[in-house]
Parts: C-alpha cells; structure tokens; sequence
C-alpha cells in the first residue's frame, strides 16, 4: 500500500456509527459479475496485507478473497461467513475513509507522531464549495478538537513550508491514490512524518457543506486529522475514527472517549512534577527538566501559600487542583495559569471528603482524596463521594 517512506494514508471520514446492527444476508445471494468486481477491489483497497499486493493490479488472489471478507465482515460487526452477500455489499457500497482497515503500524509503541507541541498547517487549494473563510474556520475547529484534550497547538500559516498541507483536487491530484468521483472515498492524509507526513487531501468532486447536505467537512476533516496525527480506524461505532461516513450533529461536538484515550495516549505530557517545600520540580523519566525547580509562586500562588498538601490533575478539564490547609486552586493547563475565583474552600466544592486533602489521585475517572488512614473514591463529573476506602487497601497489606 505504500511506495514511500512515510504511509499514505488514504482517508475518508469516521461516523459517529448508529450502533444498529446490519440487515441479515439475503438467502441464496449471488453477487453479479460487477458485484464481484466491485468487492474484490474494496478488499484489496482495504483489507489486503500491506506489502503483499501486487502494486500493478487493484485484485486481490481468489485465495485471499475469503480471508480478507472475513476480516472485513468481523471489523464491520457482520455475520461472519467469508461469503459475499447483500449486507457485506451494502457497507462496501458506503462513503468512507480511503485509510486501509488494515495499517502497516499499530496504536501502540513505535506509532507515528509528531515529535513536537506546535504544529503548522497551510491551505494551498480551497474549494469552491465553501468561502476560504468558512473553511478557514472549519478546519481550525476540526484542529482545536485535539488541541482541546492534547498538549498540541495547531497554527495556520499563509505561505512558506507547513508540517501539514491542505488542498480539495479530484481526480489524479499527484499521489498515487487517485479520487474516485463524488462519495466512494471522501479524502485521505498521511500519518505523520517528514516531508509529505500528515498532508491531507479532500476530494473536490464531493459537495462539501457546514451542515447535513452533502459532505460535512468538519466531520470528515476531524477524522483526517486524527490520521494525520497518527490515529489508525476504530471498531467503535460510536467513535470518530470509524471508517465510515455517517453525519453526526456538530454543534458543540467534542471528540468521542474512545478517540480522546487514543489521542491522549499519543501526545500525553509524560512530565511529572514533584513539590517540596515552596519549591517544585518537573521530571521526564529519570531526568530533571531544564530551570527546575522553581518557586510555587511562579504558579499563580500568593505569598503566604508556602506548601501544596496535595495535587491532581483532572483529565476532563484539563485543571491540575492544588491543595492546601483547607482551600483549594484550579490550574488551568491551557492557559498556564490559575484560574480566576480562587482559591475557595474545600469543603463547599468537594462534599463529603472532609476539609483537608493530604493526598490525591486519579484513576480509572475517579479522584480519591486522603485525609489521614481514611480516603474518598470521589465522582468528579456528579460532584459526590461513592466510596470510602482506607489507604492501605491500595497496598495489599492487612
């Protein structure tokens, strides 16, 4: 699938998928000649191992026909039969990502990412569909859902060498991954890389539009960028990196949980930071960070603060809340700085846990406050205390 350094990933958009089940195969279906056609080359497109197609032909060997159907009936939640029907047909027929179901690099360790925080990106070619305004606007939407949950900054630059670049061509556009006409595939991007890494590309042929007329470019550029950032598809209906297009409403859309783990896994911080005293330090792996460690102040701390109790940093927010005698601060990780209101008091904010918090931390979407041997399994999201533990229960020692 490839033929150069960097995997050109052809993409089309996820949906957020209805979650219903596809229609059972119609009995005794035999698919016609072109219907056999069509398949075998959606199979090679999207299912053939990588390295093992022949590069001068879209078919796919009778031999691998069967086991490629099967994986794309499992990926799609069909029956599993290794035999072409009616509803296998039916989702190969569907708008979607030009991606391979089948990528070269797993969502794990060694997936392709970009090695920095800001990341430039540059229009060269607009459609005619919309104003370079309101693609402008769109695409810097499509970028801030991941900015939103990520350390990453996306800048748009108007001329020189961007890290992504952007245009809406039909047809043959220079790669080797042609257009296909209107639906059928929507637009495709690189994973990340030098050179042509994260570039993304959208199909002219297709009417793209803000709302649920033809193809909604916010949709289907989110989707592509998570490419271009390094994201491979889900088998999550609900998720945004569904292969396949389906529109969603966007209005105030934010980016499903499972693409946000998958995100998140890629671009976490991999920072600590330990406090002692009035001071802190920042620590990646074994190693201290340059300019560290610094005064508490620097945080947004008044004078009179001369130690934090505890500290958590609360993923849905993207706040880091500090602790001391009985108030609290909320950090705001976006913006580098405290957020305005603060500090307040623990026990207004936090019902249930008591008026000091000695220890905090997050796990499984939980925050658990310590107070001495004692310790609160708090929700966050509905403000109220679900359990309380003992602090050694965490160290399997009795």
């Amino acid at each position: 699938m490839t033929l150069r350094t960097t995997l050109t990933l052809l993409l089309l958009l996820l949906s957020v998928g209805t979650g219903q089940t596809a229609p059972a195969p119609a009995p005794d279906f035999t698919p016609t000649a072109e219907e056999q056609a069509q398949a075998e080359d959606y199979l090679s497109q999207f299912y053939a191992d990588v390295g093992t197609k022949n590069m001068t032909s879209r078919r796919i060997t009778v031999a691998s026909f069967q086991k490629n159907l099967e994986t794309m009936q499992a990926f799609f939640g069909l029956e599993v039969t290794g035999k072409l029907d009616s509803s296998a047909l039916e989702v190969m027929k569907k708008p979607r990502c030009g991606v391979s179901d089948i990528s070269r690099y797993g969502h794990f360790f060694g997936k392709p990412k970009w090695e920095k925080t800001v990341i430039t990106y540059r229009v060269t070619q607009y459609t005619n569909d919309l104003s370079r305004s309101e693609v402008d606007a769109t695409l810097a939407k499509a970028f801030k859902l991941y900015s939103d949950v990520t350390p990453l900054q996306f800048e748009q630059i108007h001329s020189g060498t961007a890290d992504i670049v952007i245009f809406f061509k039909g047809g043959d556009h220079g790669d080797f991954y042609p257009f296909d006409g209107p639906n059928g595939v929507l637009a495709h991007a690189n994973s990340p890389g030098l050179n042509q890494g994260g570039d993304t590309h959208f199909d002219e042929d297709e009417l793209w539009t803000l709302s649920q007329r033809g193809v909604n470019l916010l949709l289907v550029a989110a989707h592509e960028f998570g490419h271009a950032l390094g994201l491979d598809h889900s088998r999550d209906r609900k998720a945004l990196m569904y292969p396949t297009y389906q529109y969603v409403d966007t209005e105030g859309y934010k980016l499903p949980e499972d693409d946000r783990l998958g995100i998140q896994d890629l671009y976490a911080k991999d920072v600590a930071f330990f406090f002692e005293g009035n001071q802190y330090w920042g620590i990646k792996g074994y190693r201290i960070l340059p300019g560290y460690p610094k005064h508490i102040s620097s945080l947004g701390f008044p004078s009179w603060v001369t130690k934090i109790d505890a500290a958590v940093y609360v993923a849905t927010t993207r706040r880091t809340l500090f602790f001391v005698r009985n108030q609290y601060w909320s950090f705001d990780e976006t913006r580098g700085q405290m957020d305005y209101g603060y500090p307040r008091y623990i026990t207004y904010d936090f019902p249930g846990i008591g008026s000091k918090v000695d220890a905090a931390f997050e796990n499984y979407g939980y925050l658990y406050f310590s107070d001495g041997a004692q310790q609160s399994e708090y929700h966050y999201g509905a403000r109220r205390v679900t359990r309380v533990l003992l602090n050694y229960g965490w160290l399997d020692c009795y």
